[in-house]
């Protein structure tokens, strides 16, 4: 069950905030209210369903005029402000409803003309049905149990066990102006009803207050929770899992694959692995076949995940299997796409021939996505999904909306003129794992990639910093505390990096610390720890990482932290110098032999960066050997300036997008004559 999650406490917070004005404090209540159902992805998950309020306010000619205050697009209801429900003048929405037809384009225009603040977000699609329902409060939600709900066959018959006469039904029309034509209808013809239950795509309610209206989303959506657990079976057995190795050999060559279909020049997706005991019962149905077939629990989400998975059987994950079921897949979409093209003129253009999920036997459940959040999005969807199916099939059937609605909203003109709109971050959709990532060049690498898009698998050996780290850059980002020097790491690296991306497409070997003494008296256990660190965990990673790429077969890049050391010795630096000479002569070898398969090899030798390899005390006590400030030492280069840890990460940032070099060494040093390589 949905907890009660209102607190009078929090509520009065959120008005002592918003001030004494009684409409300015009311909004506030609703604010908190959207925040209580955005919060619970039970209710709404990723932007999805929306709230409003109609209140009083004062035009621009110091008139009071009705407003109502609907969610704004690009807003989500858990983190949604006040200027994420922008005001609108009610009285022109409520006479559009006496016009027979309006299409989008002019609802949006007509919405926009209408909001008081001209730089507002636009307001929701569904702005109209908030005007034309009379209630002050309203919350329209994708409840998983409602969704369930609303794809039965049997969907009149059971909302009326429910709820009586207390829950009127509309029929599935696109969201826009048909439809909130429909519930203003269907609203007004059940004066008793306590709620709306959109067929095939959600519930509405509402209230007199922000409070009313969210106790009563609560109280109705745990009424169906109840209906529909009192119907379902035993659960079935998990489908037994691939082992790890097997796993971890599938998904890099499933994600080149899809590429494949992509072209030869279009990024890889990222994928969002779910492989947990819900899924792999789901995985176990004998109807998996059939209802791969069916479609989405609510049209909205087709936009996020096509309308139908792509089901890999056991026997599939031979590269021969993967690619037939991928052209199959493709066949299918551009049949789906030239069947119903012709409705539309023939003007629409068509979207990628690929799956946004896969539901892979003895694997789990993968979302796919340009970037790591929207793989997130379709994973969390898909798994909101088996469970609206398995409710359904328990309760009567899961019947979706058909093909030709399907496609009418994946292929909806408010979604088609954003295409081209927007341009892809460079690095968006690139893997990119980072070794001494909690360091402070390694940190500034994971801020500058992450910056350009990439999806970051973070590696250090310190766990509290490292999930810092982490945690800053955001969600979609993991973190892997190890030694790498230690035997097998760096295998396990990878494979947690292909749980969590799917494959790699950068692996940076940035980890090394610069041990000292005089060779003459070094002792055998300094050297040998010290290529440990910088020679061979960089030699066990590359090659790690080879095997990755090799398997995706779209190339990728091996990035190296080299350093000056490597070309230019100093003094009692040998331990350090020597394997990071032989790391510039892995990089060119590993170059020479990788080339022919689009495997790109490069590196940076920088000098005097403020780290952990140059510490404030050994800064300080070269400074003073030399008879020099720490600053006149720093700024010891031809550009007399101090090179910092965010010049290094720009170097491998440069490196990453130079798609027609490899071999090369990057000098980031601001000018030193002796460390030149050319």
């Amino acid at each position: 069950m949905i907890a009660n999650r209102w607190d009078e406490a929090q509520a009065a917070q959120f008005q002592d905030a918003a001030g004494s004005d009684p409409m300015a404090r009311e909004l506030a209540l609703r604010v908190y209210s959207s925040r209580l159902i955005g919060s619970d992805p039970d209710l709404v998950m990723h932007g999805g369903g929306n709230t409003s309020v109609k209140l009083r306010a004062r035009d621009v000619m110091g008139q009071e005029i009705d407003v109502l205050h609907v969610k704004g697009s690009g807003w989500d209801l858990g983190q949604i402000e006040a200027a994420g429900l922008p005001a609108l003048r009610l009285a022109p929405l409520l006479e559009l409803r006496s016009l027979e037809a309006l299409s989008d384009a002019a609802m949006v225009n007509v919405q926009r003309a209408n909001l008081l603040d001209s730089m507002a977000p636009n307001p929701s699609v569904e702005t109209l049905l908030h005007a034309w329902l009379p209630p002050r409060h309203i919350d329209h939600t994708h409840a998983t149990a409602f969704l369930t709900l609303a794809n039965l066959p049997e969907v009149a018959e059971a909302t009326r066990e429910i709820f009586g006469d207390r829950m009127a039904l509309v029929r599935y029309i696109m969201p826009g102006f048909a439809l909130a034509k429909a519930a203003a209808q269907v609203f007004e013809e059940n004066p008793q009803a306590e709620g709306l239950l959109l067929v095939n795509h959600g519930h509405f309610t509402w209230g007199p207050t922000a409070k009313d209206s969210y106790d009563r989303l609560i109280a109705q959506t745990n009424a169906v929770m109840d209906w529909l657990s009192q119907r379902r079976a035993a659960p079935l057995r998990p489908v037994a899992a691939l082992p790890a190795p097997e796993r971890a050999s599938l998904l890099p060559r499933l994600r080149g694959a899809v590429a494949g279909v992509l072209g030869d020049d279009a990024p890889m997706p990222l994928f969002d692995l779910r492989a947990g005991d819900a899924v792999m019962r789901f995985l176990a149905r004998p109807d998996l076949d059939a209802l791969a077939a069916r479609g989405v629990a609510t049209p909205d989400h087709v936009i996020r995940t096509k309308g139908h998975p792509l089901l890999l059987r056991r026997a599939d994950p031979t590269e021969a299997g993967m690619q037939r079921a991928l052209a199959e897949y493709a066949d299918r979409y551009a049949a789906y796409f030239d069947r119903h093209n012709p409705r539309h003129g023939g003007s629409l253009t068509r979207l990628p021939p690929v799956p946004g999920l896969v539901w892979a036997e003895g694997v789990g459940l993968i979302g796919l996505g340009a970037s790591r959040g929207a793989a997130r999005i379709a994973a969390d969807i898909c798994e909101q999904t088996l469970r609206v199916m398995q409710d359904g099939m328990a309760a009567g059937d899961f019947r979706p909306i058909g093909e030709a609605d399907l496609f009418d909203m994946e292929y909806w003109s408010l979604e088609q003129a954003k295409l081209g709109k927007s341009r892809p971050a460079p690095l968006q959709g690139r893997v990119v794992l980072v070794t001494g990532a909690a360091g402070a060049i390694g940190a500034a690498i994971a801020r500058a990639f992450a910056a350009q898009g990439a999806a970051l698998m973070l590696v250090d050996r310190d766990e509290a910093a490292v999930n810092t780290l982490r945690d800053a850059l955001g969600r979609d980002h993991a973190a892997l505390a190890c030694d790498i020097t230690e035997k097998g790491v760096a295998d396990a690296a990878m494979a947690a990096t292909i749980d969590a991306f799917g494959g790699l497409d950068i692996l940076i070997s940035n980890a090394g610390a610069a041990m000292q003494g005089a060779m003459a008296e070094l002792p055998e256990a300094t050297l040998r720890a010290s290529f440990e660190l910088n020679f061979f965990a960089p030699v066990a990673f590359a090659q790690a990482a080879v095997s990755v790429l090799r398997a995706q077969g779209r190339g990728g890049q091996l990035l190296f932290n080299v350093s000056k050391q490597a070309v230019n010795p100093g003094r009692d630096f040998g331990a350090y110098g020597l394997p990071k000479s032989a790391t510039m002569f892995l990089l060119r070898q590993l170059a020479l032999e990788l080339g022919g398969e689009g495997i790109r090899v490069n590196g940076v030798n920088a000098d005097r960066i403020r780290s952990g390899l140059l510490s404030d005390a050994m800064i300080a006590a070269r400074a003073h050997a030399r008879g020099l400030s720490e600053a006149d030492y720093l700024a010891g280069n031809l550009l007399h300036r101090e090179v910092e840890a965010r010049h290094v990460a720009q170097a491998f940032v440069a490196l990453a997008l130079s798609e027609r070099s490899t071999a090369h060494v990057m000098t980031v040093d601001g000018g030193n004559i002796e460390a030149a390589l050319r």
